[in-house]
């Protein structure tokens, strides 16, 4: 007994660095460690992950193996993780953190895992009992843990957790619907919050391993997104605007708002007036021609000037870098819901809405909103360009104008009355 007690403790020293050493036993452990952090064979100073590694040493968080190698491709299991979690420093914990009833958690990893759900980083109450400890951990169930863990940092998170349920992941899954409902509101987070991102193929892959250079760079990310404010982190802003009212608007374009009632006769009945984009959401509205009913699922606005952290976290899905539009406008991009009443053209879909804002003609060319997935209006065409499908589901692409000379009011009435009215405010 007393052998496996050593044999475990050993094996959680190497795997995720000894407790001691992370609390501070003198500066000659923190040398050691960054000693050892710069001479992994396994780790060039050209590795991705390089300096998140060593750091990750210095920290307690990992060590490396006898054989002078970190292994950064190698899975880390649940267990693992929640040991690592539990030392994320200045996470607060719970009041009234649930109990660890797990079952199956081998006992040098149970202090760590108590402590992990005492922070909020595990939920219990989201298994049945079996943690599966052993199991490489997925990148779905990463996304989890970390979103709920900047849930106790700040309540805000929480609430953007809530807030994100019906918005527009940038995430190939989200598109080809093969992102489970369970697992989109962490997904959403984790890319708004830039925590995590997508793979070179566009998807955000929840059913892959998570490795130990992987980790190494989420611990340096958490500890960096902890200390920020949720609404001050953009692509969050506009993943919980899509959400709650189906666009990105008072984001990317504020100066986009619904005119002032003097800007109206007085005849006109400004009741019916919103600028309030959820009220026109998924709402059948009128259509110059009556070749088919309408809905507007989402609509994202994307401005291609800006540069860096200012860009719209969809600038990658639907805009190509060498592409501008003339005279300072942005990009609209809708999702239409169509029902065709017979049968219908694309032109002839093209003149349901009299917008160059809105616009059912023609979807994004560009190569990237193919690798995402996202529905095209030519998935839905046959010869000579007819609606194959009675309910064709697509994006159609548009500019949103800025310039008083091309009139870029936006004017859209619902068959209930209820007219969306939004215009440049100059």
């Amino acid at each position: 007994m007393r052998k496996q007690m050593i044999s475990a403790l050993a094996t959680l020293a190497l795997l995720t660095g000894s407790i001691a050493g992370f609390a501070g036993m003198g500066g000659s452990s923190s040398v050691e460690a960054a000693q050892a952090a710069n001479t992994f064979k396994d780790v060039p100073a050209s590795h991705w992950a390089s300096s998140a590694i060593h750091s990750a040493v210095e920290q307690g968080y990992f060590k490396g193996y006898a054989d002078g190698t970190f292994k950064p491709g190698s899975p880390v299991t649940k267990a693992e993780m929640a040991s690592i979690l539990a030392r994320v420093a200045d996470q607060p914990e719970l009041k009234d953190a649930e109990p660890n009833h797990f079952t199956d958690v081998p006992e040098w990893a149970k202090s760590g895992v108590s402590t992990a759900i005492a922070k909020g980083f595990i939920h219990p109450s989201n298994y049945k009992g079996k943690f599966n400890a052993q199991v490489a951990l997925e990148r779905g169930e990463m996304a989890d843990w970390l979103t709920q863990g900047l849930s106790v940092v700040d309540s805000d998170y929480g609430q953007a957790l809530s807030d994100v349920t019906n918005t527009v992941i940038p995430a190939k899954e989200y598109f080809t619907g093969k992102l489970a409902d369970s697992q989109k509101n962490a997904v959403a987070v984790a890319l708004g919050t830039g925590l995590m991102s997508v793979a070179n193929d566009k998807t955000f892959g929840v059913n892959r391993t998570t490795t130990r250079a992987e980790v190494a760079v989420l611990i340096a990310r958490y500890a960096s997104v902890a200390k920020i404010k949720p609404a001050d982190l953009q692509g969050l802003k506009e993943l919980r605007q899509v959400g709650l009212t189906g666009t990105n608007l008072s984001v990317v374009a504020p100066r986009y708002q619904k005119p002032g009632p003097e800007k109206f006769s007085e005849s006109y009945d400004y009741n019916k007036i919103t600028g309030d984009f959820s009220r026109i959401r998924n709402q059948e509205f009128v259509t110059v021609t009556n070749y088919a009913d309408v809905k507007i699922k989402n609509w994202i606005v994307v401005n291609p000037y800006v540069e860096g952290n200012a860009r719209s976290i969809y600038f990658d899905i639907f805009v190509e870098e060498k592409n501008k539009p003339l005279r300072g406008a942005y990009y609209s991009f809708s999702e239409f819901d169509i029902n065709i009443k017979k049968s219908m053209t694309q032109l002839q879909g093209g003149s349901l809405i009299n917008s160059p804002t809105i616009n059912t003609l023609t979807s994004p060319s560009n190569s990237a909103f193919r690798d995402y997935g996202a529905q095209h209006i030519n998935d839905f065409l046959g010869p000579k360009g007819v609606f194959t499908v009675k309910n064709p589901s697509y994006w159609g692409t548009g500019l949103l104008h800025f310039d008083k000379e091309l009139r870029p009011g936006i004017f859209i009435t619902l068959k209930d009355g209820t007219i969306y009215r939004v215009a440049p405010n100059y």
